[in-house]
């Protein structure tokens, strides 16, 4: 689904709030944002700017589940069979996001927001970025980004992901096309990394239609319903960038980072900027949730996986509960190692019954108290490469992260009487003649 016809979707249904009271961009739109437990919002009066700024589109599992066209369980289908089954997108000759042309740039006019104390300046953090890579193709991900003059940021362009591995090959500037307002499928497809090769608009419009238009001034194409589009070069000078908050809600240092020069902004006559809270739900729901299509397709190859979900207590990165219909009391330790093979940053796996709520924490926690005994159902695996998002693992300088990576078995054990392990269920009543 296409992002206007989701929000107004979602305000039909009572779950879009809309503020019209006056607000800044400088921390106080994070900070009601994320009061509002990162509700989807749109801030129609935003001090000094002359567009809304909106968020929390991808911070509930439901409301993604809304914009892929499925429900919240049935997103893991969506993800597998889109990376299993690309499908490439329409190019089309006029788009929304082309309605305004503007080459005079002013990045001072786009409400960029300073989200907390210590941040190293306004920070675009949803913005979905498109390179050509001249061997691979077509890449699209995210990287934040920190303004540094009207026409220009430095980009964080993290060692051996995609833009920056043709970042370093190449000589010259790299085209790149920065898409600020887009559409669910589109923002979850940024975020699948998937192999070199693989088009994650081709993935975006596999989930569902996303038409794409040619930029006006670079040789790259982008989703045509974008609110606002900045096209420009990453150059090979470098500036600071950061510090800014991380995944794990912990504030990451400041780097000599590429900086991105801006010479053409197209948008729709009526833009609203997207705005992205780092180290909340939305940063997190973005980061874990594209794991679980590889770790679902790992854990496949030795037991019959029905969900998985990396979960938020881990950061969305750390942590994932891992579904099995069981077969026999060896497939579980075989999970265990499987889903870590699916997600190397990972540090801690469970793995469940059928009957129990992935989603549901106390339902986890349930099963690992009634159905786990750390002798025989634990697995541990001492000073593993892991990521270095976690502040306790062993840091040494210049090289890989080391964690320990533990696995649970939390489900039933073959060996004991299956009704020990029934929960009771209360039956549900209409209250209305008791009240």
């Amino acid at each position: 689904m296409k992002l206007r016809p989701l929000l107004n979707e979602l305000e039909d249904a009572g779950q879009l709030v809309r503020i019209s009271k006056e607000v800044s961009a400088e921390y106080e739109i994070a900070n009601v944002l994320n009061s509002l437990g990162e509700k989807p919002t749109i801030f129609e009066n935003v001090a000094g700017y002359d567009m809304p700024v909106f968020g929390g589109i991808c911070a509930h599992r439901d409301t993604i589940g809304m914009g892929m066209g499925t429900t919240k369980e049935g997103i893991l289908g969506k993800l597998v069979g889109a990376l299993r089954n690309p499908i490439e997108p329409e190019i089309v000759d006029n788009a929304p996001c082309q309605e305004v042309v503007r080459e005079d740039v002013d990045l001072d006019t786009l409400p960029l927001l300073m989200h907390l104390p210590g941040d190293g300046g306004r920070y675009m953090s949803a913005s979905v970025c498109v390179i050509k890579d001249p061997e691979t193709g077509r890449n699209v991900s995210y990287h934040r980004m920190m303004q540094r003059a009207k026409d220009r940021f430095t980009a964080r362009l993290i060692k051996k992901r995609q833009t920056r591995t043709t970042y370093d090959k190449i000589e010259e500037d790299i085209e790149i096309a920065v898409c600020l307002g887009s559409s669910i499928p589109v923002l979850i497809a940024a975020s699948l990394g998937p192999p070199p090769g693989v088009d994650e608009l081709s993935l975006a419009n596999a989930i569902a239609p996303t038409e794409l238009v040619k930029c006006r001034t670079k040789d790259l194409e982008v989703p045509a319903d974008t609110e606002i589009v900045l096209e420009g070069r990453i150059t090979h000078n470098v500036d600071a960038e950061g510090p800014f908050v991380d995944l794990t809600e912990t504030r990451d240092f400041e780097r000599q980072e590429p900086v991105v020069v801006i010479d053409c902004i197209t948008h729709r006559k009526d833009p609203m900027y997207q705005c992205l809270l780092p180290g909340r739900l939305e940063h997190k729901s973005l980061m874990g949730m594209p794991k679980e299509p590889t770790i679902f397709d790992e854990v496949s190859k030795v037991a019959d996986c029905k969900n998985v979900y990396v979960n938020m207590g881990g950061g969305s990165w750390l942590h994932s509960v891992v579904q099995i219909a069981k077969k026999n009391d060896d497939e579980p330790k075989a999970a265990i190692d499987a889903a870590f093979k699916g997600h190397a940053s990972m540090k801690h796996v469970w793995v469940v019954d059928e009957d129990v709520d992935i989603y549901d924490p106390i339902a986890v926690e349930w099963a690992m108290a009634t159905r786990f005994q750390a002798s025989i159902d634990m697995v541990v695996h001492e000073k593993q490469p892991g990521s270095s998002l976690d502040p306790s693992g062993f840091h040494e300088p210049g090289k890989k992260t080391q964690i320990d990576k533990v696995g649970f078995d939390c489900t039933k054990r073959g060996d004991i009487d299956p009704k020990k392990f029934v929960r009771v269920k209360y039956e549900d009543v209409d209250l209305e003649p008791y009240c």
